[in-house]
């Protein structure tokens, strides 16, 4: 599975993390755009996990991205 995270990078700018990277595999003017980004990349590799942090650096969401398999059974 391939799984990314979006983070407040440098300069406020966003970036998109594979999990066990050492660097950014993008990075965006928004969030919205590194979160679609990273949702493209997990789903290009298999499908994985994406979670997307907000400014103060806390996890606001998390997103299971196909055809990865979602850790709970119901949706949302």
């Amino acid at each position: 599975m391939a799984n990314y995270s979006v983070t407040k990078g440098n300069g406020g700018t966003w970036q998109t993390k594979r999990d066990g990277a050492s660097r950014a595999s993008s990075v965006h003017s928004t969030q919205a755009g590194a979160a679609k980004a990273a949702k493209s990349y997990s789903a290009n590799n298999g499908g994985g996990e994406v979670r997307i942090s907000g400014t103060d650096g806390k996890i606001r969401a998390k997103d299971t991205v196909k055809p990865g398999k979602d850790p709970r059974s119901i949706k949302g």
